[in-house]
């Protein structure tokens, strides 16, 4: 089991857990695309009640392609996005693997969304490809 530790970019906001990931995956949503500020997003699922964050942060909630609520957190002062909440998926908290400490351990087994994915975008390894997912889909591994 990985120590998983990160933090926003000013520092002020850290986080931890003990757990490990239930999946780990790329997201290329548009969601992820804006809230990342890349093409695509990296992302960590574990046990919500794992995850330990420490300094204020605020949150957006917004509703997601299953027509449920989706909560993404950040750090008030960078803006960093630290973790995304779904009511698809209870108990599950998807951290942001950019704001990992170390994120070299981190290896998605799955690509979502990929029917958003910019063109000039090619990941190798093996990852299957889904065109557009639900939460609960991203999770079958």
């Amino acid at each position: 089991m990985p120590q998983i530790r990160g933090s926003c970019f000013c520092r002020k906001v850290t986080y931890r857990a003990d757990a490990d990931p239930l999946f780990i995956f790329v997201c290329h949503c548009t969601t992820c695309q804006k809230t990342t500020g890349s093409a695509f997003g990296v992302m960590i699922a574990l046990p919500a009640d794992a995850l330990t964050i420490d300094g204020a942060t605020k949150i957006n909630d917004f509703v997601g392609d299953s027509g449920k609520a989706k909560h993404h957190r950040f750090c008030p002062g960078c803006g960093s996005g630290l973790t995304n909440e779904g009511d698809v998926m209870p108990g599950v908290v998807i951290v942001f693997a950019g704001t990992l400490d170390d994120p070299s351990w981190v290896k998605p087994s799955r690509q979502i969304y990929c029917d958003s994915a910019q063109p000039w975008v090619s990941l190798e390894g093996e990852m299957e490809r889904l065109a557009k997912t639900s939460g609960k889909a991203a999770a079958a591994s």
